[in-house]
């Protein structure tokens, strides 16, 4: 019998992490329901996720709106069957210092970032609750862990999902329910949004180091889709940025309060004129990678030693029981040796 294709929604799929996701997915095969505001682009990876031999079916949706949300997904399990997999991805920032923020600018960001996020797991639920099955893979990021100057809203939101996110998979398993609730950290990635997300910095916007395409990313969250793990982090960095907030908090304060302004822009003046995103989309086809390939992670060894952290546990264990034999050999002959000397300087 011929199995079934996997059915996976993916919000925020028309560039970026969303797009290099989507391509992750069709390569293995997968139908994909693809949800964002552009059209154009949608229908760009629409025409890509065929290439790859899949079938796709888009909707236009702002995520920010729990209605459309829940209308493309009844519409996707319509055109396609049901869901499987739920990504949420959607998110959209403005680099700002708090205080050059208006309210409705830190507002929009929640409500695309969290908010949308809520939506989509919602209309996920509803689904998948009375089936008892299915994935919902949260795009989180290592700064819900450590927040970041210039990025007050956008962290907020990040927070906020991990932590809504880690009470409703008590509730899950509360009940007994079989869909599973996953987390995947995301590090800085080379996306095109520090081109259009809205800013209010003299100096271009810009991913904190290290960089990592978007590629490592998505093949983080189809592992992450099938594999039963509550999270994952994804780069070096997003490790040693958790870890060293739990271990030294005003250390990282300090730390960010030096670094981070300056490291999250580039040397060339912002345009004042560019368009942004945060109310409507931007017009023109992106892609997945933004500008910063020069000097962007192709991979991750972190990521892989994670994903294949029982085989690297069996082998650590191989090693660790070659050397102890090793070592007790060696030891054995050392006593052997010992031994002859000393009955040797007794016979003469």
């Amino acid at each position: 019998m011929k199995k079934r294709q996997e059915i996976v929604v993916i919000t925020g799929a028309s560039a970026g992490l969303g797009r290099a996701t989507a391509w992750e997915f069709a390569r293995h095969g997968a139908s994909l329901g693809l949800i964002a505001r552009d059209t154009a682009r949608l229908e760009a990876v629409k025409e890509e996720i065929k290439a790859l031999g899949a079938r796709a079916v888009i909707y236009s949706a702002d995520v920010a709106d729990a209605e459309q949300v829940d209308k493309a997904a009844e519409h996707i399990e319509k055109e396609l069957g049901p869901i499987d997999i739920w990504v949420n991805d959607a998110m959209t920032t403005v680099f700002s210092r708090f205080h050059d923020m208006s309210a409705e600018e830190f507002r929009r960001v929640t409500e695309v970032t969290y908010l949308g996020n809520v939506y989509g797991t919602m209309a996920a639920l509803k689904r998948m609750r009375p089936r008892n099955r299915g994935t919902i893979v949260q795009v989180g990021s290592a700064l819900a862990y450590r927040p970041i100057p210039l990025q007050t809203a956008y962290c907020g939101a990040k927070h906020a999902i991990k932590g809504y996110t880690e009470g409703l998979r008590c509730e899950l398993l509360n009940e007994g329910s079989k869909v599973h609730v996953t987390i995947v950290e995301m590090p800085g990635l080379n996306t095109p949004q520090f081109d259009w997300c809205k800013s209010h910095l003299p100096k271009r916007a810009r991913p904190m180091a290290p960089v990592y395409q978007p590629e490592v990313g998505a093949r983080a969250i189809y592992w992450a889709a099938h594999h039963r793990r509550r999270q994952l982090y994804v780069g070096i960095s997003s490790v040693l940025t958790i870890w060293g907030n739990k271990l030294f908090p005003n250390l990282m304060d300090h730390f960010l309060a030096r670094n981070a302004v300056g490291g999250q822009q580039t040397d060339e003046a912002a345009s004042p004129e560019r368009p942004d995103n945060l109310w409507q989309a931007v017009g023109g086809d992106t892609g997945a990678q933004g500008r910063f390939g020069n000097e962007a992670h192709d991979d991750s060894a972190q990521l892989w030693l994670t994903t294949h952290r029982r085989q690297v546990g069996l082998a650590a264990g191989v090693t660790l029981l070659v050397g102890t034999a090793l070592l007790g050999k060696r030891q054995q002959r050392r006593r052997t040796n010992r031994f002859r000397s000393t009955r040797f300087s007794r016979l003469r």
